[in-house]
C-alpha cells in the first residue's frame, strides 16, 4: 500500500462573494496555497489581509466567511498497477465539491469526518488536475437553518445547522473567523487486494494479571478481485500473536490475544504509562500502533448524598485535577505536535490530570491524544455538541452517526481516553434556558444524548464510560445540573455573584467553573492599540467576547481588590483576581474529599489573544492563574477553611504515599510579632483526607486588619488565613528590599526580601521582553523572609528592567491610600513611597 500526499502547488481563488475591489484580480487568478491549511492563513501568507487577531480586523475580514473557495493543483500519477487507488481527504473544512479531471467525485458537509473515494477510473497516465470548491459555510448553515428550523443556539450564527466547529462561528472567548480549506492530509492511497481500513483494540486491564489482554477487533476493504479469496490476519503485542483466516466476502475479525505480564498503564500520579507496540497485517498491509492495559469505570452510584461521579482507574479511583481544552488556534492546521507539547507542558506542571476536549471543538489530532498517553494525561473526549438544540433529521443524524462512529473507532486505541461525553450544556440548556417553548415540539438532540451515541460507545469501545451530558446527574428525575449528582458547571460565580459563594456549593464533581482575567501584558497590547489604553476602549472590548465581560471584570473584584486607578493597575488587580478566584474553588471542592472527586478548570489554554478564562495565553505566557492552580493543583494541598463550628484546618493527600508530618500553626501581626501558636503531628493516609479544628487562640484575632493565621507544615507546604480583605489589610505598599542579576545564558536571578508582609508577590517579566518567562508567582512573604525568582529572557537585558514598578508587582501594591502604611507606622499616600532597590 502506498500514499503519495497531495500537499504541492496549490492555489486558491476566490469563486463567488463579497472579495473587496482591490483583491478582485489577485484573488480571482490565484494565489499560493499551503495545504493542509486554510484560506485564511493563505491569505495572510499572500500578505493580502492584515492579521485576523488585532485590533478589529477580526470584523474587517469577516467577508472571507462569505465566499466560495476553490482550492486547485495539477500533480503527475504513473499507473503502477494497483487495483484501487483511492483519493484520501482527512479533513475538508466544510462544504465542499470535490472534482477530479472535470468529474465531480463527490460533495461533502461535514468539517469532522474524513472521506475516501475510488477514483481509478478517472485518474489519467502523466498530468491530472483536482479542485475542491468550498461554499460559503455560513451561507450553508444559515440555509439549511432555514429548512431545517430555527432551534436555539448560543451567540449569533446557526452553527447547529452545520457539522462545523462551533466556536469558528465566533464564542465567549474567540473570534468569528469562518475558515474553509483543506485542514487536514489529502492524497492518493494505491492498494491491492485488501487493505485495513480500521482496527480498535479492546482491552482487559485491571489489578489482576488473570484476563489481562487484549480483543482486536480488525475491519477490512476488500478489492474486487479480493472478494473470493481467504484472507490471513495477525495481531501481534508484547511477545504474543494471535492469527485468524477471513473466509471470502468476509471484511471483519477478533483476534484476541492473552497478555498476562503486560504492566498496567496508569495515570499520571499513580504509575507509570508503559505501551506495547501493536502490529496488525491483513494480505500485504499493516498498522501499527502503541496501547497500554488499563481498565477504567465510572462510579455514578447513589449515597445519602445524592450520587458520585467518581473515575477508576485498574480499580483505583483517581482524584481528577483538570481544566478544559478548546483548539489551540483559530487556524487548526497552525498547531503542530510541538506547540501542543507545550500546552500539555503547561497542563502537567502545574499538576493536572485530565483534560476535557470541549464540544464546541474538534476531535485532535493523533499527535494530542499520543501526548496525553505519552504522560498519562486522562482525556475527557466530548461528542461535537456545544450550547444549543440539534436537529435530529436525517440529514444531521446520518452525519452524527458516521463521525462519531469514526472518532471512537480512530481513538479507542489510546489508553488516556477514560471518558466520551454527549455534549455540552445541551440537556442543561433544554430545562433551564427556556429552549422548550421555542422548540414547540421539534426535536433537540436528545436522541443522540440518550441513543445514538451511547449504542456507538457500547458497540465501538465497551470499555470506556459514557455520560450523556456535561453537567448531568445521571437521571432523568434529578436537574441535569444538581450539584448533588454526578458533574455540575458552576457559572453563576462569574457571571452575577461573589466567588466566595463557590462555599454555597457541595458538588461531588465540577467539570466547569472558572473565572476572566486579561492575557499578559505583552501578549494584550500586541492586538489592542486603543489611545490611551482603557479597559472599556473599542478594540479592547473586540479583545473581551463575553457580554459584559469587562464590567464583571470589575464587579469581580467585590470587597476583594480595590477598584484600580490605572490601566497597570486595572490589568494586575484582574489578573490576581482570576488567580484568587479560581483557587478559592478549587481549595473549597478538595475541602470536600471524599464528598468532592474533582474539578475541572475552565480553560486551560487559548486560541487567539483575548482576555478570557485561560491560565495560559495564547502566546504561551503563563497568567497568575496558571501559577495559583500548580499551588492547590498539588498532590498535597493543606488550606484554612471555615465552618459553621469556626476555623479548620483541611488537608487532602492525593499522593501514593501517607502524608505524615508536624503542623506549626500561628498567629501573627502583619510586622512578624507572634501572637499565638500550636503544634500538631498530623498523618493523612494515601488518597485520602483530614479535617481538624483550629483552637480557638488561633481562630480568633484581635485586629483582624493586622493579623493573619500561617500553618506550616513540616514536608514544606504553607497555608495562610487572613481576616481582612485586602483594601482594610493595614499593609505597606513596597515593604521590600530587590535586586537583580543576570547570570548569563538568559539566566537571570531576581531576589526580594520582605520587611513586612508581603502579600502574592509577582514578576510580570513580559513587560521587559515579550518573550521573558519566570518560574514562579504568587509568592506570599512573611517579616524577614526571601524568595529567588529565576527569569528566562533573552541575553543582554538590564537586569534592572526587571525591578521596575510595573514587573515587581504584589497585591500591597492595590491596597487604598487610606490603609497602605509604611513600616507598620501611620497611613502614607502612594505617591510619596518608592521602591527600594539595588543591582548585582
Amino acid at each position: 500500500m502506498t500514499f503519495v500526499p497531495l500537499a504541492a502547488d496549490w492555489t486558491v481563488h476566490a469563486l463567488a462573494g463579497p472579495v473587496p475591489e482591490s483583491l478582485h484580480r489577485t484573488l480571482a487568478d490565484g494565489i499560493t496555497a499551503r495545504v493542509p491549511g486554510v484560506v485564511h492563513t493563505d491569505l495572510l501568507a499572500a500578505e493580502l489581509i492584515p492579521d485576523p487577531y488585532v485590533d478589529d480586523n477580526e470584523s474587517l475580514l469577516a467577508w472571507i466567511g462569505r465566499c466560495t473557495w476553490g482550492y486547485r493543483t495539477a500533480f503527475t500519477w504513473v499507473d503502477d498497477g494497483s487495483e484501487r487507488v483511492d483519493l484520501v481527504a482527512d479533513g475538508l473544512d466544510t462544504v465542499a465539491t470535490v472534482v477530479l479531471n472535470g468529474t465531480t467525485v463527490a460533495t461533502t458537509r461535514n468539517q469532522h469526518r474524513s472521506w475516501r473515494w475510488d477514483v481509478r477510473q478517472l485518474l489519467r497516465e502523466g498530468g491530472n488536475e483536482l479542485e475542491v470548491v468550498f461554499e460559503s459555510a455560513l451561507d450553508h448553515a444559515e440555509e439549511r437553518e432555514r429548512v431545517l428550523g430555527v432551534r436555539p443556539h448560543s451567540y449569533v450564527h446557526p452553527f447547529n445547522a452545520i457539522r462545523k466547529t462551533a466556536c469558528n462561528f465566533g464564542w465567549d472567548w474567540g473570534p468569528a473567523l469562518v475558515t474553509a480549506g483543506i485542514w487536514r492530509r489529502i492524497g492518493l492511497e494505491s492498494w491491492s487486494g485488501a487493505r485495513i481500513a480500521a482496527v480498535r483494540p479492546i482491552v482487559r486491564g485491571g489489578r489482576a494479571s488473570v484476563g489481562r489482554g487484549v480483543a482486536v477487533h480488525v475491519d477490512v476493504e476488500r478489492a474486487a478481485a479480493a472478494q473470493r479469496a481467504e484472507l490471513e490476519l495477525t495481531a501481534e503485542v508484547a511477545g504474543v500473536q494471535a492469527c485468524a483466516v477471513l473466509p471470502a466476502g468476509a471484511t471483519t475479525a477478533v483476534l484476541d490475544l492473552a497478555v498476562p505480564h503486560a504492566e498496567l498503564w496508569w495515570p499520571r500520579g499513580h504509575g507509570e504509562q508503559p505501551r506495547y507496540e501493536l502490529v496488525v497485517t491483513a494480505g500485504g498491509d499493516s498498522w501499527a500502533r502503541r496501547i497500554g492495559f488499563r481498565s477504567v469505570e465510572l462510579d455514578t452510584s447513589p449515597d445519602h448524598e445524592g450520587s458520585a461521579f467518581s473515575l477508576r482507574v485498574n480499580g483505583e479511583a483517581v482524584y481528577v485535577r483538570g481544566a478544559n481544552w478548546i483548539p489551540d488556534d483559530t487556524f487548526f492546521s497552525r498547531s503542530t505536535r510541538d506547540s501542543l507539547a507545550a500546552r500539555f507542558d503547561d497542563a502537567t506542571e502545574a499538576g493536572m490530570n485530565l483534560l476535557r476536549v470541549w464540544g464546541g471543538g474538534i476531535y485532535e489530532s493523533e499527535e494530542f491524544y499520543d501526548l496525553a498517553d505519552e504522560q498519562g494525561m486522562l482525556v475527557w473526549q466530548d461528542f461535537l455538541l456545544a450550547c444549543a438544540a440539534y436537529s435530529e433529521d436525517a440529514e444531521l443524524w446520518d452525519e452524527f452517526a458516521a463521525e462519531a462512529r469514526e472518532a471512537v473507532a480512530r481513538l479507542t486505541a489510546h489508553p488516556s481516553l477514560v471518558l466520551w461525553n454527549g455534549g455540552n450544556e445541551n440537556l442543561w440548556g433544554y430545562v433551564d434556558w427556556e429552549w422548550r417553548a421555542r422548540l414547540a415540539g421539534m426535536t433537540w438532540g436528545e436522541g443522540y444524548y440518550q441513543e445514538l451515541f451511547p449504542a456507538i460507545v457500547a458497540e465501538l469501545a465497551p470499555g470506556t464510560p459514557y455520560s450523556a451530558g456535561s453537567p448531568y446527574g445521571f437521571s432523568h428525575y434529578v436537574h441535569p445540573n444538581d450539584p448533588a449528582h454526578g458533574t455540575t458547571h458552576i457559572w453563576d460565580v462569574w457571571n452575577k455573584v461573589d466567588y466566595e459563594s463557590y462555599r454555597s456549593y457541595r458538588p461531588r464533581f465540577v467539570s466547569e467553573f472558572g473565572f476572566q482575567g486579561p492575557p499578559a501584558w505583552s501578549t494584550l497590547f500586541s492586538v489592542v492599540h486603543d489611545e490611551p489604553a482603557d479597559p472599556f476602549g473599542p478594540t479592547m472590548l473586540v479583545h473581551q467576547k463575553a457580554r459584559e465581560g469587562n464590567a464583571k471584570l470589575e464587579r469581580g473584584l467585590g470587597a476583594h481588590i480595590a477598584r484600580w486607578d490605572s490601566m497597570d493597575d486595572w490589568h494586575w488587580a484582574t489578573q490576581l483576581n482570576q488567580a484568587r478566584a479560581v483557587a478559592f474553588g478549587i481549595e473549597h471542592f478538595r475541602s470536600l474529599h471524599p464528598l468532592n472527586h474533582g474539578s475541572i478548570v475552565w480553560q486551560l489554554n487559548d486560541c487567539w489573544p483575548v482576555i478570557s478564562w485561560a491560565a495560559v495565553d495564547s502566546l504561551g505566557h503563563r497568567k497568575p492563574l496558571w501559577h495559583a492552580m500548580r499551588r492547590v493543583f498539588a498532590d498535597r494541598l493543606v488550606t484554612v477553611q471555615p465552618r459553621p463550628s469556626g476555623l479548620v484546618l483541611a488537608l487532602h493527600d492525593d499522593a501514593a504515599e501517607a502524608w505524615q508530618t508536624t503542623a506549626v500553626l500561628r498567629r501573627l501581626t502583619l510586622s512578624g510579632e507572634e501572637l499565638a501558636r500550636t503544634e500538631l503531628t498530623l498523618r493523612v493516609p494515601a488518597r485520602e483526607s483530614l479535617t481538624l479544628p483550629l483552637p480557638p487562640e488561633i481562630a480568633l484575632p484581635g485586629d483582624p486588619r493586622h493579623e493573619l493565621v500561617v500553618a506550616e507544615l513540616g514536608t514544606g507546604e504553607r497555608a495562610l488565613r487572613w481576616f481582612a480583605e485586602d483594601p482594610e489589610l493595614l499593609v505597606a505598599r513596597r515593604p521590600y528590599r530587590a535586586s537583580a542579576v543576570e547570570a548569563g545564558g538568559g539566566d537571570y536571578r531576581v531576589t526580594v526580601t520582605a520587611t513586612e508582609v508581603l502579600k502574592d508577590l509577582t514578576l510580570l517579566v513580559d513587560r521587559v521582553h515579550p518573550d521573558a518567562r519566570v518560574d514562579t508567582a504568587l509568592v506570599t512573604l512573611l517579616p524577614g523572609e526571601t524568595v529567588e525568582f529565576a527569569v528566562q529572557a533573552p541575553e543582554g537585558l538590564d537586569p534592572l528592567a526587571f525591578l521596575h514598578e510595573t514587573v515587581v508587582r504584589s497585591a500591597n501594591d492595590l491596597v487604598p491610600p487610606r490603609t497602605a502604611v509604611v513600616g507598620g507606622g501611620a497611613p502614607a499616600a502612594r505617591e510619596g513611597e518608592r521602591m527600594r532597590f539595588s543591582a548585582s
